[in-house]
């Protein structure tokens, strides 16, 4: 079985090392939500099975850019790497490297305190297995960075993705460094592609 809602170009990105894969499609580039949906497979010649149920996301205030700058309030469109998770809380139970310093996850909005309770890194514009508070932008800080999965904040994202607090919880119990996992992310035109 096929990974749903990716073209052939999207696919051919994810390499035969891949176990797991999140793919987070949202219906158009000016989407603020998405849906967010897990997939694995025991090896490189079996098929992709879905891992749970999809999950309600949501993503960059300003949808979605194949373009990213700091500051444009648009998710990244790509296909990533996951290899760090950290947060305010600690560890919930994840074998990716997970980083507790509730001093770094920090934010001037009280209501929004909580969204860095956990996020998992998504490799744009950083350096892979750093932890997440690793401040390094490979692509020089105009590309922007600190693109995380996170818990839902109840509105559009600064270019994040974000799901339920249960939701993220979920994820890090399920993601393993040794699948090598990937997140495929962006408007369902882009990922059709």
């Amino acid at each position: 079985m096929t990974i749903f809602d990716l073209g052939a170009e999207m696919s051919e990105r994810i390499a035969d090392v891949n176990r797991q894969v999140i793919v987070v499609s949202a219906p158009d580039q000016t989407a603020t939500t998405n849906t967010v949906t897990l997939w694995q497979r025991t090896d490189a010649c079996a098929g992709w099975t879905r891992a749970a149920a999809p999950l309600a996301g949501r993503n960059g205030a300003n949808g979605w850019s194949l373009n990213h700058y700091d500051g444009d309030l648009c998710s990244p469109v790509g296909v990533f790497t996951l290899t760090a998770a950290g947060g305010r809380q600690p560890d919930p139970g994840t074998l990716m490297p997970y980083e507790y310093r509730p001093s770094y996850y920090q934010t001037g909005e009280p209501d929004m305190a909580a969204a860095f309770d956990y996020v998992v890194a998504i490799d744009y514009n950083r350096m892979p297995g750093y932890p997440p508070s690793d401040p390094k932008r490979p692509l020089g800080t105009a590309a922007g960075g600190g693109i995380w999965l996170h818990v839902d904040h109840n509105c559009a994202t600064q270019g994040c993705v974000a799901v339920t607090r249960e939701g993220i919880v979920a994820i890090l119990a399920w993601l393993s460094p040794a699948s090598r996992p990937l997140i495929v992310m962006g408007d369902a035109a882009s990922l059709g592609k």
